[in-house]
């Protein structure tokens, strides 16, 4: 293929914005063609959606999907370029020049089948280093004393010659170069075997998270019918109930589907990557050029940059918590709707409601946690308290944990105690390195111990404070700048704010009616349940639960004291002992 046209088509298959042939090429609606990853990156960090090459704006984002045989195409080039080697011209020939065969180390020549023949004939030429033809020889050779590099010096990673291993290299081990490559092509084709099978695994998680989101519809499709049974058992206020209920499953069904479609294109990133670095380990692991390979194999075989997707998974028990919550509120709006008829009416759809609900509840797997949504709306309800009060022993005896803070997540003013258990918030701020982990507006803290499964319970001591947030947080989030503390940024807490008002810091937030100010507060969480709730210590009381929460990665303890100076009281993390 002609110079010129390799170089035109070469400028045309190329990203404006990485400045690298294409990778999964996209077109955008004005004609113009980027890898999808990058300007998926690009429309990310921008306010608005625009065409990076000529600018024009686009109302909403346009939905981008890659062009199968734009991609057929590109690769096809590549593949040409990788196997195309321009040939070395014969050092010896006059005139027009005849590509060479072979270049000789010694001599510093390349030679052409003619005038090679020298080198098969002559005694004193016989013993000469030949190799296939390259037009970088000066590299093949030693610079201090002329002669080819045919040793590897194990100690110091280099080629050498022989004159290297009688002065510099005397006593460092050394072996051919051919005998060194012929190892590090060992370990390149175990390189590629690792990288084929990440390749294999992510393939294979892409799997599963579609088996996630098809059971996921499944479940839906399924309780949408259970929910519509239901409703018929009840009067018009279930009707309204219904759409509601209905409206909920569908926006966490896709949510789910928004999850899914983000780990998969992740995924196929990841194996992008992966396909190409196998493609080098390919050519490379079949190169006569030793020497190259050795300069190249320290960056091959690092292993790519990818994520751990192990603990990575769709959440499909979203929804029989869905249903709980809908039925409390149902209640409440029972309750509601009775309260405006007559008394002899009210009392025959009571008992049919108490019914069916009650039938509905004890069918669920778990009749705990359905008190325990119930609870979350209306904690005023003396039934749903004790029995929450009942089982705060058993959670302080079955889940207690040890818990301590994490010093390089903590905000540059808090204090933290010498073992870790209390936190105040100080005047100046510390010397401490601006590392990612840590929060450097808000005067946050993490705890050191982060879950991922089971049950945990750990309690925290707020007293003589005038305000203070406790609670969960996931891992991922935001730490620099200000944050939103709410579920849907992945925070579960509640706060007092000006000595008496406490909130859930829900969606919305929700005001608490204590009768008493908190001393101490409980925490328990059910990572599999997607339950987090609080309890008064003091009373044995239920405060608040967030119930019904899709929980994908690690959670830990959150704790922000809020005071400064002098007015500051600690957090204290009780050292908990088992109760008998």
């Amino acid at each position: 293929m002609d110079h010129s046209i390799t170089a035109s088509l070469e400028d045309e298959l190329q990203c404006s914005i990485c400045l690298d042939v294409l990778t999964d090429p996209v077109s955008t609606p004005c004609g113009h063609n980027f890898c999808s990853a990058c300007i998926e990156q690009c429309w990310t960090s921008s306010k608005d959606h625009h065409c990076p090459l000529c600018k024009e704006k686009y109302t909403t984002k346009p939905e981008l999907k890659v062009n199968t045989t734009f991609r057929a195409v590109v690769h096809h080039f590549q593949r040409r370029q990788s196997c195309s080697r321009p040939a070395v011209p014969c050092d010896v020939c006059s005139g027009r020049k005849r590509p060479a065969v072979k270049s000789c180390l010694d001599c510093a020549t390349a030679y052409c089948e003619s005038h090679l023949e020298n080198h098969a004939t002559a005694p004193r030429l016989k013993k000469h280093k030949l190799m296939d033809p390259v037009e970088n020889l000066q590299d093949y050779i030693c610079q201090n004393h002329e002669r080819p590099l045919e040793l590897f010096c194990r100690d110091d990673q280099t080629c050498v010659c022989r004159f290297c291993t009688e002065t510099d290299h005397k006593t460092h081990s050394t072996v051919p170069v051919e005998q060194e490559s012929g190892e590090k092509k060992t370990q390149l084709g175990k390189t590629q075997a690792d990288v084929q099978q990440m390749i294999q695994v992510r393939m294979k998680k892409i799997e599963e998270i579609n088996h996630s989101v098809d059971l996921n519809k499944k479940n839906t499709e399924k309780e949408k019918a259970d929910s519509v049974e239901v409703f018929r058992a009840l009067v018009r206020c279930i009707e309204r109930s219904q759409a509601e209920l209905l409206e909920v499953m569908e926006e966490k069904q896709k949510a789910a589907e928004r999850q899914a479609e983000e780990l998969i294109k992740e995924l196929e990133q990841e194996i992008t990557e992966l396909k190409r670095r196998d493609t080098e380990l390919e050519q490379i692991s079949h190169t006569e050029d030793h020497l190259h390979l050795l300069q190249v194999y320290p960056s091959l075989c690092r292993p790519p940059p990818t994520k751990t997707w192990t603990d990575v998974r769709i959440n499909t028990h979203l929804r029989v918590e869905t249903l709980r919550k809908a039925l409390s509120q149902l209640q409440e709006a029972l309750s509601e709707e009775m309260e405006k008829l007559p008394e002899i009416k009210m009392k025959r759809i009571q008992q049919y409601a108490g019914n069916s609900l009650r039938n509905c509840i004890t069918s669920s797997p778990s009749t705990t946690l359905s008190s325990t949504a119930s609870a979350r709306r209306s904690y005023g309800s003396s039934v749903a308290l004790n029995s929450l009060s009942k089982g705060l022993g058993e959670l302080q005896r079955q889940y207690a944990v040890d818990v301590t803070l994490d010093p390089n997540t903590a905000y540059a003013k808090l204090i933290l105690s010498a073992d870790r258990k209390q936190v105040w918030h100080g005047l100046t701020p510390q010397n401490v390195p601006n590392i990612p982990e840590r929060f450097d507006t808000t005067a946050c803290v993490l705890g050191k111990e982060g879950f991922s499964s089971g049950r945990f319970y750990y309690e925290v001591q707020v007293r003589d404070k005038s305000s203070w947030v406790l609670g969960l947080a996931r891992e991922s989030v935001n730490r620099k700048g200000m944050i939103s503390v709410s579920p849907d940024d992945g925070f579960w807490t509640i706060h007092l704010r000006n000595t008496t008002k406490y909130l859930a810091l829900d969606s919305p937030p929700v005001l608490l009616s204590l009768n008493q100010v908190l001393q101490k507060v409980g925490v328990f969480v059910d990572y599999e349940e997607g339950l987090v709730s609080f309890y008064d210590v003091e009373t044995s009381s239920h405060i608040y639960s967030f119930t019904g929460q899709s929980f994908t990665e690690k959670i830990y303890p959150f704790f922000f004291p809020c005071n400064k100076g002098e007015s500051s009281r600690p957090m204290t993390i009780c050292t908990f002992r088992r109760r008998i």
